[in-house]
């Protein structure tokens, strides 16, 4: 008797491999969102630990600090699934995590200041973020620690609390307006007085002036690993002796530069530039004074050898040296300012013992001698023009 071929073989092919579809699909899902191309990010909190798992119980399995890069494998939620460097795998909170175009910012920050010649050097008055802008707002990275030693390299104004976006509605609120609870009617208001005459007069029809925003200065430093970052101002104290800092007769110090050193007894004493301005913040100029302060080596102290005020100055100064022939080779600055016609100039000054004088350009020296040549020139002639004085009399006393 022949075996007879039964259809349900054909029949159960087709569930069984929509069966396997089913399960390759529930297969990739389980993964919660595994990336299928690599991503890296950078860790922006001090420290931070490492989940085995993502639940209110877990185990910390490691850990990474501020700038570590990890490479992100999965996300779940507000948590991300991540591998270090050295090959350890957790999870981690993701807004202890910047993307790479943050860290590639702060790379920038730091490759376009590497020459820039520093201003001052200061001590972090307590743990500070970087950030890649001068707001606070700014999307930060690295963190200064407490104390740590930086280099002030430049310095920047920005309002402390901008104006933030809003809706294309502007009466709307974010949340819904369906959503909002129904607000009490208010109390009607009684009619507001007719202005006076005195204040009609001094403002005819004019709304009153928006407030001023309140403006906080910045300073764009570098620690000793190289990183660079803009940090609040005041938060910086620099590390200019005491007994220079004390004749700032109440303004702010904003840089200081080492001109060189003289001797006094057994050691080297430095003599210093220092870049003053008013102490409020938002001022559009970075100093508005230079002092230069050598060493009394007779009387032990500081004075101030040279002075000169009302500047429109920014950074950077610059600080070198150069040879003057028979008077040697003297340390000189340069310093940026603003002229009353609004240019910007470059002005070069030099430190012989306590005598500071400018270093003119050529262009100022061929201009001054051509000056002085014609002022000898028309003496001469005035002279020539005059007659000769005659003797007067001497009459004696009787």
């Amino acid at each position: 008797m022949l075996p007879v071929k039964s259809s349900c073989s054909r029949h159960i092919r087709v569930p069984l491999f929509a069966l396997a579809l089913v399960l390759l699909v529930l297969g990739c899902a389980c993964k919660r969102g595994a990336l299928a191309k690599h991503e890296y990010m950078y860790v922006s909190a001090p420290e931070t630990s490492l989940r085995d798992r993502v639940a209110t119980m877990y185990n910390k399995i490691g850990a990474v600090h501020g700038g570590d890069r990890v490479e992100v494998l999965e996300k779940q939620r507000r948590f991300l699934r991540v591998r270090t460097d050295s090959g350890q795998e957790g999870w981690i909170e993701e807004r202890s995590l910047v993307p790479q175009a943050v860290y590639d910012a702060f790379q920038k920050l730091a490759s376009d200041n590497a020459s820039q010649q520093v201003q001052a050097h200061g001590t972090a008055r307590s743990e500070l973020n970087m950030h890649v802008t001068p707001a606070r707002e700014g999307e930060h990275l690295y963190q200064l620690k407490d104390g740590e030693k930086v280099e002030v390299l430049k310095r920047a104004t920005a309002e402390k609390n901008p104006p933030k976006s809003v809706s294309a509605n502007p009466t709307q609120s974010p949340k819904s307006a369906a959503t909002s609870p129904p607000q009490p009617k208010a109390a009607p208001v009684p009619p507001k007085p007719a202005p006076s005459a005195k204040a009609s007069a001094s403002a005819p029809g004019k709304p009153p002036a928006p407030p001023k925003p309140v403006m906080e200065d910045w300073y764009l430093v570098r620690n000793s690993a190289g990183r660079v970052g803009w940090v609040l101002l005041r938060m910086i104290d620099l590390d200019i002796p005491l007994e220079v800092a004390q004749y700032a007769e109440g303004q702010r110090i904003m840089g200081y530069f080492v001109l060189n050193t003289v001797q006094e007894e057994d050691k080297q004493v430095p003599q210093y530039l220092v870049l003053l301005n008013e102490p409020k913040d938002g001022l559009p100029w970075d100093f508005n004074q230079i002092r230069i302060f050598t060493r009394n080596r007779a009387k032990h102290r500081y004075e101030t050898a040279y002075r000169e005020r009302n500047l429109e100055g920014y950074f950077p100064v610059k600080t070198g040296h150069q040879d003057f022939g028979k008077e040697g080779d003297l340390p000189t600055f340069t310093i940026r300012k603003k002229t009353d016609d609004g240019q910007m100039v470059d002005i070069t000054y030099k430190l012989n013992g306590p005598i500071v004088r400018r270093v003119l350009t050529p262009e100022e020296e061929a201009a001054e001698k051509t000056k002085h040549e014609a002022a000898l020139a028309a003496y001469y002639a005035q002279r020539k023009k005059q007659p000769p004085a005659h003797p007067q009399p001497h009459h004696k006393h009787k």
